[in-house]
C-alpha cells in the first residue's frame, strides 16, 4: 500500500473516531429529547383536561389521548394528589423509571445504549416536572420500542452522514496532500532514481522550483548536491585518467632517466669549464627524477611516502631551488634569500624541496601569466627562514598580481585551485601534503596586500628520551 493510500485510509478512520466521540452524547441527548417531547405532549393534555373538570373521562377519550402519545398511561400530580388522566385497560408491569429533573451526563450516555442494547419489550415509567413547577408533575408509562427504534433510525443517519462526511473530508485532504507534498516527494524521488542511474548526465539534475515552502528548499538542496556530485565525478575521472597517464609516462620516462644519468655521469670527466659548472646541477636534478619516477607520485597513489627525516641546511636548499628556477626560465626576476646560512631544518631533502620548488615555481608563472606593466616595480621572489625554539618558519613571497578570487576560495585543492587559466592546482597541493606529513603547516599569509605570500611552520621531530641520554 502506497503512503497516499495509507493517508487516506487513516483520515477515514480517523474522520470515523471523531464522528463516533460526538455521536455517543449526541444519540443520549436524542433519547432524552424524545421522552421530553412525549411528556410535554402528555401535560399540555392532561392540564387542559384538569381544568375542564374532575369527572372520569370516558375510555374512548383516555384511548385516544395514549394513542395521541403513545404512552400506556398518563398520571398529573398536584399538590400532593396524584389524579390518572388515562389508562389502558390493563396497566403493565414497569420495570425500568426514569426522573427527566435529574438527568446527569454520564447518566444520560448509560441509560441510552442501555436502551440501544437491550430495550425494545420493556415498559418504563417517565416522569418531570410541568412547565418547570416543581408542585405539578406528568409522569408517563410507555413501551420502550418505539424509543429504541428512534434512536436506531438517528444512529443509521448519524453513520451514513459520517461515512459520507469521512471520504468527503479524507479526498479533501487527500488531493491537497497529493498535490502540496506526495507530488513533490514523488518527483524527487523519480529524480534521485533517475539521477543514480546516469550521475554524470548533466539533465538528470533536478530543476528546483520556486522556494515557497521546506520541500523546493530541498530540492534547491539536491539540485547543488547534484551537482556538486558531479563535479566530483569530473574531477575523479580526471584523477583516474591522470594515473593511467602517469603510469604509462612513469614505466617510459623511467628508462629514459636512467639512459640520461648514464649519460649525464660521462658528460661529468669531461674537462670543460661550463660542463663542470652545470654537471652536479644536471647530475642532482636527474637524480631526483629518477627517485621520483622510482615511486607513485603525488596523487598517483593513496598517500604520499613518509618522509625520512634529518637535519638539512636551509640556505643550500634554497639556492639549489633559485638556480634551478633560474635555469627553467629567462624571465628577470629578482631573487632573495633572507635565510642564515648556519639555519638547519629537520625534513626530508627531497620532499622539502619540492615544496619550496612548486611555490617558487607558482610564483614565476603568475609573473608570467599577469606581466607587470609599471617597469619602477621589481619583480622579486623573497625565500625568508628564521627559528622558534623548536619550529622553523619559511616565508615565500613574491611582488606578483597576487591570487584571484577563485583561487583564494580552493585554496590548496586540486584542479580547482590554480592562479592561472591551464593551471591544474596541483602544486599548492602537493606542497601541503609534504607539509603536513612532516607535522607542520602550510597557509596564505591574508596581511600581504602586494603580491602572494606562503608561511610554512615546521616541527622539530621528538626525540625519544632515551635517545637523548645517550646523546648526552
Amino acid at each position: 500500500m502506497s503512503l497516499s493510500s495509507k493517508l487516506l485510509w487513516l483520515t477515514i478512520l480517523f474522520v470515523m473516531i471523531a464522528e463516533v466521540l460526538i455521536f455517543v452524547p449526541s444519540v443520549a441527548n436524542t433519547r432524552v429529547r424524545w421522552l421530553a417531547e412525549r411528556l410535554n405532549t402528555a401535560a399540555a393534555a392532561a392540564v387542559v383536561i384538569d381544568a375542564v373538570n374532575e369527572m372520569e373521562l370516558p375510555q374512548s377519550i383516555q384511548d385516544g389521548a395514549l394513542m395521541a402519545t403513545g404512552t400506556k398511561a398518563i398520571v398529573l400530580r398536584k399538590d400532593g394528589a396524584s389524579r390518572m388522566i388515562a389508562t389502558a385497560d390493563m396497566p403493565p408491569v414497569v420495570t425500568h423509571q426514569y426522573d427527566l429533573s435529574a438527568v446527569t451526563p454520564v447518566g444520560a450516555i448509560i441509560d441510552a445504549f442501555d436502551t440501544i442494547l437491550f430495550g425494545g419489550d420493556r415498559v418504563i415509567r417517565v416522569y418531570g416536572p410541568v412547565a418547570d413547577d416543581p408542585a405539578m408533575q406528568i409522569e408517563l408509562v410507555l413501551e420502550d420500542a418505539p424509543l429504541r427504534h428512534a434512536m436506531l433510525i438517528y444512529g443509521r443517519n448519524v453513520f451514513l452522514l459520517s461515512v459520507l462526511i469521512s471520504i468527503i473530508t479524507a479526498s479533501l485532504v487527500f488531493f491537497a496532500i497529493n498535490r502540496l507534498l506526495f507530488r513533490p516527494v514523488r518527483r524527487v524521488t523519480e529524480n534521485m532514481q533517475a539521477f543514480s542511474e546516469d550521475p554524470e548526465n548533466p539533465s538528470r539534475i533536478i530543476v528546483p522550483g520556486p522556494p515557497v515552502d521546506e520541500l523546493s528548499a530541498a530540492e534547491g538542496h539536491l539540485a547543488a548536491m547534484q551537482t556538486r556530485l558531479q563535479q566530483t565525478l569530473k574531477e575523479q575521472r580526471h584523477l583516474a585518467d591522470l594515473g593511467l597517464a602517469v603510469s604509462k609516462i612513469n614505466h617510459d620516462m623511467r628508462n629514459i632517466l636512467t639512459s640520461a644519468q648514464l649519460m649525464s655521469d660521462r658528460l661529468a670527466m669531461i674537462d670543460d669549464p661550463m660542463v663542470k659548472r652545470f654537471a652536479p646541477k644536471l647530475l642532482r636534478t636527474i637524480d631526483r627524477a629518477v627517485s621520483y619516477s622510482g615511486e607513485v607520485l603525488a596523487y598517483g597513489k593513496a598517500r604520499e611516502e613518509q618522509p625520512r627525516r634529518r637535519f638539512i641546511n636551509l640556505a643550500t636548499l634554497a639556492c639549489e631551488v633559485r638556480d634551478i628556477v633560474t635555469e627553467e626560465t629567462e624571465a628577470a626576476i629578482t631573487y632573495v634569500l633572507d635565510i642564515d646560512e648556519t639555519l638547519e631544518v629537520e625534513a626530508d631533502s627531497d620532499q622539502m624541496f619540492r615544496v619550496l620548488y612548486n611555490l617558487v615555481r607558482n610564483a614565476v608563472q603568475a609573473f608570467g601569466a599577469d606581466p607587470i606593466d609599471d617597469p619602477a616595480l621589481v619583480q622579486r621572489i623573497i625565500l625568508s627562514a628564521r627559528r622558534t625554539g623548536a619550529v622553523v618558519e619559511i616565508r615565500v613571497a613574491d611582488t606578483g598580481p597576487g591570487l584571484p578570487a577563485k583561487a583564494r576560495e580552493n585554496l590548496f585543492q586540486p584542479f580547482r585551485g590554480s592562479a592561472r587559466s591551464g593551471g591544474t592546482g596541483l602544486g599548492l597541493a602537493i606542497a601541503r601534503e609534504l607539509v603536513i606529513a612532516h607535522g607542520g603547516s602550510i597557509s596564505l599569509d591574508e596581511t600581504v596586500t602586494q603580491g602572494t605570500a606562503f608561511r610554512i611552520e615546521l616541527p622539530d621531530q621528538p626525540v625519544p628520551l632515551d635517545t637523548f641520554r645517550a646523546r648526552a
